[in-house]
């Protein structure tokens, strides 16, 4: 085997191990040095052989290694410094195709949570570091690889749909780097530096190819973002084939090499963007000679099909075909098949009035730039359709349609016979009608206005790190107002004028910082040895809970499986307290999942009685909560718009201020005065009615825990020696039968809770009994009266027995 692979393969696997295990930060910091050094090209670097081979073979493995372990504990150790150098510029300094495919899984596969924004963090350096035209550029070296089509499919769907594949899964917290309204301009202008790196590459005689580029225009135009494009590449591209013929041949090259299947989107998008005919003919080139779908598209579907485009863009398309000798057949052919639709009496009847504006304005400006010759050689078919048209236009009763006939065939006979006698008409001279006039006479080319360069987009100031704009945006301390200069030395020696800081929201510096996603906050009660960090996490669990509940079911079981077996280790203050309404609330949150595992484990081995009472005390609480009317439906003015029109503040308005009262109040207090009361009672406030969120899931709590109370186990003994934890699940039981109050499964409950309790209810340890007692007394509050006497009739005979000591 090669010596130089099989280093490569050592050196990179011991990267991973360091990475992997190490706690040194010093260790680490030369694991990420040394996986660094395949990327640069120094003196002191591997050869360029072993980095081939790294990039070919081993990097994409190192980055999803990286991304797999964005909550790696020694990345928070790393300074700021260090983690743009070491492990940054990891994903800066590859191959860019195999970054930005890495990235864009990562971000498809992680929930919310500190990782997946330093994932995002990468994508956006990524993106504003030019990474995007290096890998454009890589795609235009030489032809395409042969082996790698799907591949390059992939990276193709991934670059146009990069937008909606962030906002499908960020929702409404994507950054605005990645919405369509910044992307696309910035896909254009790296698009653009691709191109004149190609430019340069053909003028040192290197060939290049310009598929994969052609297939990235071609497929954002396609799907709505040709405006975006063309938008940054028209000016660009317009100016810089006005003196440079290998420009002009990229541009024709690019164009050309767009597949069929995308053709239409980007001819409409570049004939809707160009400014002038000369310019279109300078991107366009001969693509409507050379592409059928091209040339149907301009001499068909734009000009007949479509009606929905200005009369500028009527003049640049018809100017592109009358610009080279080559493609004035085409203008021919759009002049007759224009002549023929303008003659269709079925025409005329049936299409709207745009339309028909719209083809007399083509027929128009084709009759404007004929030659002749030309005229004179398809004289008598301009003829025939000038009298079946305004023959169509004449009988028609909208005066619209009738003065579009008058136009056009007048226009027609002047061009036709210019010397001899010409058909004359008495119509209106409005808006519409001396533009259609005026559009035989095509502008001259010295009209057009001149295209310059634009400015380059990467002169522009360097945009912000995404860490250091979140930085700024904090809520926290204002910015210091400047410092005043003064032109006194005695001024300058004052303290009187200093303004001081704004410390009324401070906070201590040093403290772990609460975590913002509810996977954030399970690693950390889970692997971290930081005290302060695991009261933060802890303190923080129950409002993370309630703030997402769509993530915090995915990590609902495993979460409260942490907060079971979770033991104060760093004597943390309210530490059982914040643990159980942490549990409880994702008991509400998650019902059946969590109270599957808690019902489950209330019977497993190798638990503690403190476990299991804890287990019991969380059902119940969570039993309550789920019991008791929600916030919207217990609360309803807490939502209630404001009125429309807003009493008179004295704050708002000092000058008014004891000066007269409010004009309502004067209204309350004459009424008030006029008006005699017999009595008046306290004031009723009705109480809306809302479902109980508990009656469906009651059963969820109560069954599974009579289901092996009589199993005894080799730690627990539930009817034998471990009373309290007995007396205790009776007292549950109880409880959550009282809340399963007008339940459907109330019957059926409170019938399985008297056969458990009728087997203790002599039991020796009073508290036992005393749970027997308020189990009984549940079941008589819950159930219905009727059901009760039908169902139960034989259970309450014997509790009457019972209760009195027969």
């Amino acid at each position: 085997m090669d010596s130089g692979p099989l280093a490569v393969r050592l050196a990179v696997r011991q990267c991973i191990n360091t990475l992997s295990t190490s706690r040194d930060i010093t260790e680490v910091t030369e694991a990420l040095r040394t996986a660094g050094r395949y990327l640069s090209g120094t003196e002191d670097d591997p050869p360029a052989c072993q980095r081939e081979e790294f990039a070919r073979v081993h990097y994409t493995r190192l980055l999803q290694f990286l991304i797999s372990n964005l909550n790696a504990h020694w990345l928070e150790l790393l300074t700021r410094e260090q983690h743009m150098d070491l492990w940054v510029s990891l994903f800066l300094n590859g191959p860019p195709d195999q970054v930005l495919l890495v990235l864009l899984d990562c971000v498809n596969s992680c929930s919310l949570s500190s990782g997946l924004e330093r994932g995002l963090d990468v994508l956006e350096y990524f993106l504003q570091r030019g990474r995007l035209s290096a890998l454009l550029w890589a795609t235009c070296q030489g032809p395409p690889p042969a082996n790698s089509p799907q591949l390059r499919d992939v990276l193709l769907s991934r670059l146009v749909a990069l937008p909606d594949l962030l906002a499908n899964r960020l929702q409404e917290h994507t950054r605005p780097a990645f919405q369509p309204l910044h992307y696309y301009p910035l896909l254009a202008r790296e698009l653009s530096v691709a191109l004149e790196r190609t430019c340069q590459a053909l003028r040192d005689g290197v060939d290049c190819s310009l598929c994969f580029v052609a297939q990235l225009l071609g497929k954002a135009c396609v799907q709505g973002h040709g405006k975006e494009m063309f938008g940054v590449l028209v000016p660009r591209l317009s100016a810089l084939t006005q003196s440079d013929f290998v420009w002009k041949r990229v541009c024709w090259q690019l164009v050309e090499s767009v597949p069929d299947r995308w053709m239409e989107g980007v001819v409409s998008g570049l004939v809707q963007t160009v400014d002038g005919s000369a310019a279109l003919s300078r991107l366009l080139g001969n693509v409507v000679l050379k592409n059928k779908k091209a040339q149907f598209v301009i001499t068909n579907k734009l000009l007949l099909l479509q009606y929905k485009y200005k009369t500028p863009m009527l003049q640049s398309l018809l100017g592109y075909l009358a610009q080279d000798s080559g493609r004035r057949p085409l203008l021919i052919q759009v002049l007759k098949a224009l002549c023929g639709t303008w003659s269709s009496c079925s025409s005329v009847k049936h299409s709207p009035i745009e339309q028909q504006l719209y083809i007399s304005k083509a027929l128009l400006i084709c009759l404007g730039l004929l030659r002749d010759s030309e005229v004179l050689e398809h004289r008598e078919e301009l003829l025939q359709c000038m009298l079946s048209g305004m023959q169509c236009h004449l009988d028609s009763s909208v005066p619209r349609v009738h003065r579009l006939g008058k136009v056009v065939g007048e226009s027609l006979s002047a061009r036709l016979d210019p010397g001899g006698t010409r058909l004359q008409f008495q119509y209106e001279l409005d808006t519409e009608t001396k533009e259609l006039l005026s559009l035989l006479s095509p502008p001259p080319a010295h009209q057009q206005p001149p295209e310059t360069l634009p400015p380059d987009s990467r002169t522009e100031p360097a945009p912000k790190s995404p860490s250091s704009e979140r930085e700024e945006g904090k809520a926290g301390v204002p910015a210091a107002r400047p410092i005043k200069q003064h032109s006194s030395d005695s001024e300058l020696d004052s303290d009187d004028e200093l303004t001081p800081y704004d410390m009324t929201r401070d906070g201590e510096l040093g403290g772990a910082l609460a975590p913002r996603y509810i996977r954030d906050c399970l690693e950390a009660l889970t692997s971290s040895e930081d005290p302060g960090k695991v009261e933060v996490s802890l303190g923080a669990a129950e409002g993370l809970i309630k703030k997402n509940p769509a993530a915090t079911r995915e990590v609902s079981v495993e979460l409260v499986k942490v907060l079971l077996h979770l033991e104060d280790r760093f004597n943390t203050q309210g530490f059982l307290r914040l643990r159980q309404r942490a549990m409880v609330s994702l008991t509400v949150t998650d019902t059946l999942a969590v109270t599957g595992y808690l019902t489950t484990e209330f019977y497993s081995l190798n638990y503690s009685l403190r476990q299991r009472l804890d287990i019991l005390e969380v059902l119940a609480l969570a039993a309550q909560d789920l019991s008791q009317p929600t916030s919207a439906n217990s609360a309803p003015s807490k939502h209630k718009p404001p009125p429309l029109i807003q009493p008179v503040s004295t704050e708002t308005a000092p000058d008014l201020q004891g000066t007269a009262q409010h004009w309502r109040q004067v209204v309350d207090q004459r009424i008030k005065s006029k008006t005699r009361r017999f009595g008046k009672g306290a004031p009723r406030t009705g109480s809306s009615a809302a479902p109980s969120r508990f009656a469906p899931v009651a059963g969820c709590f109560f069954f599974p825990l009579l289901r092996n109370y009589d199993r005894p186990q080799v730690t627990f003994d539930l009817l034998g020696s471990d009373h309290l934890v007995l007396g205790r699940l009776v007292h549950t039981l109880g409880v959550l039968m009282y809340f399963a109050v007008n339940a459907p499964v109330a019957t059926q409950m409170g019938k399985a809770l008297l056969d458990f309790v009728w087997a203790i209810r002599y039991h020796t340890d009073p508290v036992v009994r005393q749970g027997v007692l308020f189990a009984v007394s549940a079941v008589l509050l819950s159930v219905p009266n009727e059901r009760m006497f039908s169902e139960l009739s034989d259970e309450m005979l014997e509790a009457r027995a019972w209760l009195g000591g027969e």
